[in-house]
């Protein structure tokens, strides 16, 4: 298994983490063989945005087995159990009730991110921010109850606004290849609309591309919902006319920036292993570059992806690290220390470059890789 930091929380997290949708529903033990085999798997990072007391318990019951700290939870604030359902809540005292039931069923005295449950309206954030949900969040991590402090949205503007607030650690937020080239927008149906795929896709979307950047800037981690989307990525009926892999989708989600993990809603064992698999998979069996090159109906030409398709450069370079440190770099309007100093640790930079092309035929994007060299040589220094 592969970790990585949780943005500037510094928790070190799974690369493959876990949703709670595979396990609601099931019995006990059910449960127990899925959560299981995720923590044998390496998984140490579980996500739990139900309200569902049955599937919070299991989570506790399966966590019992491993020293607490062993474990990171993401738990979801604004998340009720009314009349036997979930339901999203934006009143105190069911924020409050919810909270504190989410600690006694998973039996532990914190989880080590709060989240705030499913946002995707500027106004609904603000409103949250600004209001008496974000007082008592303060107030639990001042108690020491919550670690840090999420958001959970599909809304890219909203993710934005979240990212520059200062007040928000992590983003758990939808991240496929799919999804990554529809416009924003606050009704979440549309990511699920078939009809929302039938066009003639230009590549990522700039305010998807804008938030990646930003919160890799920030030190804003981005945790992954919907990898698949819903499924549609894996079958027949893909927008790019060919299915993906598990691996591959989640290959996808970890090489964006700010990503420190996908947490897919796995139903079974072999389910989970399927997706911790992404961690030890070949670089042929993490390629998705080809199923986005041939797509019919996308278009990614001349925008690197950081597939590492590229590779081998003939004198060493990293050319996708160099890329994505140049994007983060631009996106910025200038050279933050941190992507200095990131760069600065590659073994071989862009300014040794001699445009010899070999990367440039490899690339399935057609990217103008020299060019690129050229301009990171230049932003830092070497």
């Amino acid at each position: 298994m592969e970790y990585r930091k949780l943005g500037r929380t510094g928790i070190q997290v799974s690369a493959v983490g876990m949703g709670c949708e595979g396990y609601e529903g099931k019995s006990l033990e059910e449960s127990l063989q899925i959560l299981n085999t995720a923590i044998r798997s390496g998984i140490n990072f579980f996500d739990m945005y139900t309200s569902d007391p049955r599937a919070r318990r299991h989570l506790g019951e399966a966590l019992k087995g491993i020293p607490r700290e062993r474990a990171v939870i993401q738990g979801h604030l604004c998340s009720a159990w009314k009349d036997g359902q979930y339901c999203r809540t934006r009143e105190l005292g069911e924020v409050k009730a919810s909270f504190e039931s989410l600690l006694e069923d998973l039996g532990t005295q914190y989880v080590d991110v709060g989240m705030i449950h499913y946002s995707d309206e500027l106004e609904d954030f603000r409103n949250i921010l600004e209001g008496e949900i974000f007082e008592y969040i303060l107030m639990l991590r001042e108690q020491g109850k919550i670690r840090s402090t999420g958001l959970s949205t599909h809304n890219p503007d909203v993710a934005l606004a979240a990212a520059r607030s200062g007040k928000i650690d992590v983003i758990l937020f939808s991240i496929n290849p799919a999804y990554d080239m529809l416009p924003p927008s606050d009704n979440i149906d549309v990511l699920f609309e078939r009809e929302s795929y039938d066009r003639v896709y230009r590549g990522i979307d700039p305010n998807r591309e804008r938030l990646y950047q930003e919160c890799q800037n920030a030190g804003v981690a981005l945790t992954v919902m919907k990898p698949f989307a819903g499924g549609l990525l894996l079958g027949d009926q893909s927008p790019f006319g060919k299915a993906m892999t598990p691996v591959q989708c989640i290959s996808y989600c970890l090489d964006r920036p700010a990503v420190a993990s996908v947490l897919g809603g796995m139903a079974s064992p072999q389910e989970v292993l399927e997706a911790a698999a992404a961690c030890t998979a070949s670089a042929a069996q993490r390629d998705y570059s080809e199923v986005l090159s041939m797509a019919p109906r996308a278009s990614f030409q001349g925008h690197c992806m950081y597939c590492g398709h590229c590779a081998p450069c003939t004198v060493g370079i990293p050319i996708a690290a160099v890329n994505k440190y140049l994007d983060l770099a631009q996106a910025k309007g200038g050279v933050p220390e941190t992507v200095q100093d990131h760069y600065d640790l590659l073994e071989h930079h862009a300014g040794e470059c001699v445009a010899c092309g070999a990367c440039m035929k490899n690339c399935p994007f057609g990217t103008d890789i020299i060019a690129k060299m050229e301009q990171a040589a230049r932003l830092f220094g070497k």
